[in-house]
């Protein structure tokens, strides 16, 4: 990471440091994903007021795609830049940054307002070590999407799934299982979701080396079933989430796993499709046993580098209060972090499918926490793409082999 701290500043990015210290009012610089909704800018606000003009903060638009997001902060940040104060995390990134020294421990009180109320599995994301580096500002997890039209009853399992499309295909009627099999992060999340479904893990419980095992393999194997099979879409070594959404909206798929957004998108562009419109639990790799869908979400740090760190601290709390985390469900589609919101009846009718996603979070499962994250993902969506060239036992023995040279620093870079 030292190689970083040569690499020139991003020039937008230190366009955007202003500050009011000359009138005695800091700023805090937020920078988090570029959000359309105006959601992240009125909790911003609401916070500056908040504040009794202790502080204003100023949100700050990271890059779209995650990895301009976390380059930008890793060169900043190894290059000690104390203009960042709040940092937006994806829920992978904690676990480095803290190894780095780069966030501050959350400790005392603020800890324990962090932690109040907050979904158990969410935390996690924000945990090294035992200790908490950030605080969970949002989340997400992926469910069934599926046409009433062409399957009355919802899919349990991933057998009956693809028993179902195989039924449809045959009689001619539209039958694709949309999913992510591109070689990105969402190829990463959906061997994750399968395999700690199917009762294992990427890593073992200490993240110091690959678990994998019999329950990786059988992954693979549904992986590579579904890759060959009728239910694949043509297009799935290269879909991502929002081609899912359109191959659905398009009326050539029967099922969709992904996250909530695509339900308004469905109301808005195909009305009537939307009519059949529904949503199912994310299907078990085996019928006793609960999926364990992976989370997304963003997570809150304060940077090591603040000059304000116990007003970043405050202010981060602020952020992700009731009244925040509401805005941001209701106008920005994130699902919240606080439990208490689930049962809030203007989320509750906006999300009509909210029992399932807490459902869903309840028994969801992270991503390796581990400082190599970005190794170990890149080990597992190049090893797995393209689906159809899935050999489980192999592809397994290979992922095995390509994160243990990972956890000890060797083989690919992010």
């Amino acid at each position: 990471m030292r190689a970083f701290a040569v690499l020139p500043l991003l020039a937008s990015a230190l366009a955007a440091c202003g500050s009011d210290e000359g009138s005695g009012r800091p700023t805090l610089n937020w920078y988090n994903f570029p959000d359309d909704s105006g959601a992240l800018q009125k909790a911003a606000d609401r916070c500056s007021q908040a504040s009794g003009g202790r502080y204003r903060i100023s949100y700050n638009k990271l890059p779209r795609a995650a990895d301009g997001q976390r380059q930008q902060m890793v060169r900043r940040l190894a290059a000690e830049d104390d203009s960042l104060d709040i940092l937006g995390l994806d829920v992978t990134w904690a676990a480095e940054f803290a190894e780095a020294r780069w966030i501050r421990e959350w400790t005392g009180a603020a800890k324990r307002q962090a932690i109040e109320g907050t979904l158990r599995v969410p935390l996690q994301t924000s945990t090294w070590k035992g200790k908490l580096y950030a605080v969970p500002y949002n989340t997400n997890t992926q469910l069934l999407w599926y046409r009433k039209d062409l399957v009355p009853t919802p899919p349990r399992t991933w057998a009956e799934m693809l028993d179902m499309a195989g039924a449809l295909a045959r009689q001619g009627k539209p039958h694709f299982v949309e999913i992510q099999g591109a070689q990105y992060e969402g190829l990463t999340a959906w061997f994750n979701t399968l395999i700690n479904s199917a009762g294992g893990s990427i890593l073992n419980a200490s993240a110091t080396e690959p678990s994998l095992g019999p329950p990786a393999v059988r992954a693979a194997g549904i992986m590579r079933e579904l890759a060959t099979s009728p239910a694949a879409d043509p297009s799935l070594p290269n879909q991502m989430e929002d081609q899912n959404r359109l191959a659905m909206e398009s009326g050539v798929a029967a099922f969709e796993l992904n996250y909530p957004f695509v339900y308004p998108s469905m109301k808005a562009n195909n009305p009537e499709l939307f009519k059949n419109f529904r949503w199912a639990p994310y299907p078990r790799v085996d019928a006793n046993r609960p999926a364990r869908p992976t989370i997304g979400g963003i997570d809150l740090a304060v940077s090591a580098y603040s000059r304000h760190p116990d007003l970043a601290f405050e202010a981060a709390l602020c952020l992700r209060n009731r009244e925040n985390q509401l805005t941001a469900a209701l106008e920005g589609g994130l699902p919240p972090t606080l439990r208490a919101l689930y049962d809030e009846p203007a989320f509750m009718k906006e999300y009509p499918f909210s029992a399932e996603v807490l459902a869903a979070l309840e028994s969801a499962s992270v991503r390796p926490i581990t400082p190599v994250y970005q190794n170990v993902s890149i080990a597992v969506s190049h090893t797995l793409s393209p689906p159809s060239g899935i050999k489980p036992e192999s592809s397994v023995n290979t992922i095995r082999e390509q994160i243990d040279d990972a956890l000890r620093s060797e083989g690919v870079i992010p």
